[in-house]
This record gives C-alpha cells, sequence and structure tokens, in this order.
C-alpha cells in the first residue's frame, strides 16, 4: 500500500488520516483536550465546595443530623463528578445516550455480581434515612461496641473503648439488634451488695443510701431504689438502684463500688465471703 492510499484510509468519523493530520484538525483536538482538562479541574472545585458546603450545614445547625449531611455531601460530589466526565465525553463528539443505555445494561449484571455490596450500600442509605444511630454515638452492634466515627456507603466505622476502629458492613449493623448508648440523656446504675447475716440491716441500707445519694451525680428523679432482693448462702443481699447522666454512667458505676465499700468497712458491717468448713473424723 503507498503512502498515497494511507493517507486516504478513513480513521474516524469518515474522515480520511491525512485529514486527521491537518493544523486545524490537530487544533481542535487540543482544544477539546483542553476543554476537557478544564471541565473536569472545574467538577472536582464545584463537586468538593458543594460537599463541604453540606457538611458544614450540617455542622452549623444542632437540630440537623451530621451524619446524614455527610452522606449526601458525598452523594451529591459523586453525581456532579458524573456530569462532568458526560460532558467531558460530549466533548469529543461521544454520543451519551448510547453510553447511558450501555452503563444502565452493565449496571444490571454488575448489581446481580455484586449483590452483597450492594445490599451493604441499601443498608446505608436505611441508616442514614431512619437514623438509628448517628455520629458520636456510642453504641453496640454484632458484639461490637465503641463511638461511631463515620458511616459511609458501604461500611459503618466504630472507635472502640480502647481506641482500636472496627469496621462492621452496613448490613451487618441494619440486620443486627443495635443497643445505642447515647440517646437518652440519663441512664440507671445497679449494683448488689452484700452484708453479713448478722448485721444490722437497718444501719447498712442507711450506709449504702446515703453513700450513693451523696455523690453529686447521683440523680433524685427518679428516685434512687434500695431494698432486700435475695437471703443468699452467706450473705443478704441488698438491690441498689439510682439513676445518672448517661455520660456519667461508667465512673460513676465503678466508683460507687468501692465507696460503698469502704463505707461499710468503716460503719463496722461485714461483708461476707464464701467459706468452707472441713470436719475430720
Amino acid at each position: 500500500m503507498t503512502l498515497s492510499e494511507i493517507m486516504n484510509v478513513e480513521v474516524w468519523n469518515g474522515q480520511t488520516l491525512g485529514a486527521l493530520l491537518t493544523i486545524d484538525f490537530l487544533a481542535s483536538i487540543a482544544g477539546s483536550v483542553l476543554a476537557a482538562i478544564a471541565i473536569l479541574v472545574l467538577g472536582g472545585i464545584l463537586s468538593g465546595w458543594a460537599r463541604r458546603r453540606l457538611i458544614h450545614l450540617g455542622q452549623k445547625y444542632k437540630d440537623l443530623d451530621d451524619t446524614l449531611f455527610n452522606f449526601l455531601g458525598n452523594l451529591v460530589r459523586y453525581a456532579i463528578m458524573g456530569f462532568a466526565i458526560l460532558f467531558v465525553l460530549n466533548t469529543f463528539g461521544v454520543q451519551t445516550t448510547s453510553i447511558v443505555a450501555v452503563i444502565g445494561a452493565a449496571g444490571l449484571a454488575v448489581g446481580l455480581a455484586l449483590q452483597g455490596t450492594l445490599s451493604n450500600v441499601a443498608a446505608g442509605v436505611m441508616i442514614v434515612l431512619f437514623r438509628p444511630i448517628k455520629l458520636g454515638d456510642f453504641v453496640e452492634v454484632g458484639g461490637q461496641m465503641g463511638t461511631v466515627k463515620n458511616i459511609s456507603l458501604n461500611y459503618t466505622e466504630l472507635a472502640s473503648t480502647d481506641n482500636v476502629q472496627t469496621i462492621i458492613p452496613n448490613a451487618n449493623v441494619w440486620g443486627n439488634t443495635i443497643t445505642n448508648y447515647s440517646v437518652y440523656d440519663t441512664r440507671r446504675a445497679e449494683w448488689v451488695f452484700g452484708v453479713a447475716y448478722d448485721a444490722d440491716l437497718k444501719l447498712a441500707e442507711e450506709t449504702i443510701r446515703n453513700t450513693l445519694m451523696a455523690d453529686p451525680r447521683s440523680l433524685t428523679d427518679p428516685e434512687p431504689f434500695l431494698q432486700v432482693n435475695n437471703l443468699g448462702d452467706f450473705s443478704v443481699d441488698f438491690l441498689a438502684r439510682t439513676w445518672v447522666q448517661s455520660s456519667d454512667y461508667f465512673a460513676y458505676q465503678a466508683d460507687m463500688k468501692r465507696k460503698v465499700k469502704e463505707a461499710l468497712d468503716e460503719a463496722g458491717i461485714d461483708i461476707p465471703f464464701p467459706t468452707r468448713t472441713v470436719i475430720q473424723s
């Protein structure tokens, strides 16, 4: 094949290789490339700005949920970048209508192949819409306990009590029982304190009650509960219940165990422990 024949071969949109190598065509291609770069840069800047504005809006007003606005910010970002890519394809003369149809057909096939991933996405949408948990909540999900740090389309991130990252697929979050310790402002603390059978029960009750209610974290409404709950093998057991702010719960519950023990010791009230008597014949 001669050079003249090669230059007359149609290679793109009915145009020959010789026509494509003209200065005007190369200039138009260079212009399209520059336009595509400008569109992508502008799309990236605009999508990042829109995402930050939505997240800031959720943080600005306390009545708005940060989790929802983080989720919406990511959706808006992906949507803007998707439109930017379509505009880029248009600058090169690509018919985007057929591409959208192909993407739809491919999406169906991919959806069938990635059912597990899509179930995580669907669960993520349900979590954001119905908000059983949100950022900053202290929760227990599927045996994992921690503070919610992030809710994405595919997974939920928790920081455990010892500050270890825990990643849970959204399908496991939505499909499991969720215990949210941060929803209500107050929680009920509960203990069982055992005293000896020969102890003065009235004195023991007063000592336990006064010790619990002397702590400034103890709430008077609802009223505390303190009664003999069980006659055990070695002790008379008092069941004590008081209410406290949720944020103080763990430290409060641990502190009261020590304070009540020290108060009972000071009052001369024995706290029994199991003993075994061995009789030799």
